[in-house]
């Protein structure tokens, strides 16, 4: 992944981590390792700038406090981030299965439509036509899409170390 890319995900993944939904540029490039995902390199404040750029252009952040430099993910980008977060590859697994089980209805066929489609590209393994696995550890992220979805009604997620296949 190249350099702008990671760097615009960990934004996104630190915004979408803390607490109050907003981080202190000055915090952020002062304590990058407070909030590193693998990020273990020092932050030069010109490339910050221009992540910082790029997800206000494309919508996915804007300003708590213009004064302070503080930011704030819009809703597209907590989905955006709940998506990155997902993508995360694991590095060893915990012995636990992500199972995920839906019957959306016709009438919300996009929706349907686009959980398939992502959690084909997330890496999920279809077991049979609306169940869905993997091995990651992101069932509390695959929740807050599905929420975010509104789809929560006809989509089961469990998380299991028992399972025979």
């Amino acid at each position: 992944m190249g350099t702008k890319k990671s760097l615009t995900n960990l934004i996104l993944l630190v915004l979408e981590k803390t607490i109050d939904g907003y981080v202190r540029v000055d915090d952020f490039i002062n304590n990058p390792k407070h909030y590193a995902f693998g990020w273990g390199k020092p932050l030069k404040k010109a490339e910050l700038a221009q992540a910082l750029k790029r997800l206000r252009e494309r919508g996915l952040i804007d300003f708590v406090d213009d004064e302070k430099l503080a930011y704030k993910l819009t809703d597209h980008g907590k989905q955006k981030a709940i998506l990155e977060t997902i993508g995360i590859e694991e590095r060893e697994w915990d012995g636990k299965w992500r199972i995920v089980i839906f019957d959306v209805p016709e009438k919300r066929r996009g929706a349907r439509n686009m959980l398939r489609d992502n959690l084909k590209k997330w890496g999920f393994t279809k077991w049979q036509q609306s169940v869905w696995a993997t091995k990651k550890n992101c069932t509390q992220a695959l929740r807050n899409f599905i929420k975010s979805v509104g789809i929560e009604d006809w989509v089961l997620v469990i998380e299991s170390d028992n399972v025979v296949r």
